[in-house]
């Protein structure tokens, strides 16, 4: 079946393709169907491979680490809309939960997904994840039953030994984009059980452990 097609203004779609645009950010993560499984020996999607002795490149491994605990801040200061435009200008619009607190709801996801992304991680050396959001930017109902869009989820990243407290590496923001469904695409994807939120976790879950992978132990 093949998407629905709605034409919009030219300079409307150049705004929704720059909701993710920022200067200076370290890294992107690629949309979650663009992710290809895992395959043995090879670095998981968006990390260098690193050269080590004897000229043999390989990936850093995340299973170097286990994660000992996990700091998730949303502050308040955030902007929240529940404006029903196309594009609602704040720092959070979330619509896969029933109206609430989108504080609250936005951080539960997060503590979720990097909870489960993590909890397979059992290298010897243990670590503190503090992550702090900069933005939670998904769909209105008008974008989602319409034209469609991305999920556009900004965080800044700190990984720290839990020994010493020391950071492994400077703190790193992630902007991870996940396209989001619209029109019959939403719909049919919602019949699926691939809601927003699911869709969401599973794409989370699968940013963390690529920014786990860049960190080596030392």
């Amino acid at each position: 079946m093949q998407p629905l097609k709605i034409i919009v203004p030219a300079v409307f779609v150049l705004a929704l393709a720059g909701c993710g645009g920022m200067p200076d950010l370290a890294s992107r993560s690629a949309p979650f169907e663009a992710v290809p499984p895992a395959q043995a020996g090879a670095a998981p999607a968006g990390v260098t491979p690193v050269a080590q002795p004897g000229g043999v490149a390989t990936a850093p491994r995340a299973g170097a680490l286990s994660v000992s605990q996990i700091n998730v801040t949303v502050p308040r200061t955030l902007s929240v809309s529940e404006a029903n435009s196309y594009y609602p200008r704040a720092d959070i619009v979330w619509r896969g939960d029933l109206i609430g607190d989108r504080h609250a709801q936005v951080q539960a996801i997060l503590e979720q997904a990097f909870a489960e992304g993590t909890a397979s991680l059992s290298g010897p050396t243990a670590v503190v994840v503090d992550v702090q959001l900069v933005r939670f930017h998904s769909l209105s109902e008008k974008a989602r039953y319409s034209i469609g869009g991305v999920h556009n989820i900004i965080f800044d990243l700190t990984v720290r030994r839990a020994s010493t407290g020391q950071p492994l590496a400077p703190t790193r923001r992630v902007v991870a984009d996940l396209e989001a469904f619209g029109g019959k695409m939403a719909i049919e994807a919602d019949r699926r059980g691939e809601t927003q939120k699911v869709r969401v976790l599973a794409f989370l879950r699968q940013t963390i452990r690529n920014e786990l992978a860049k960190f080596v132990s030392g």
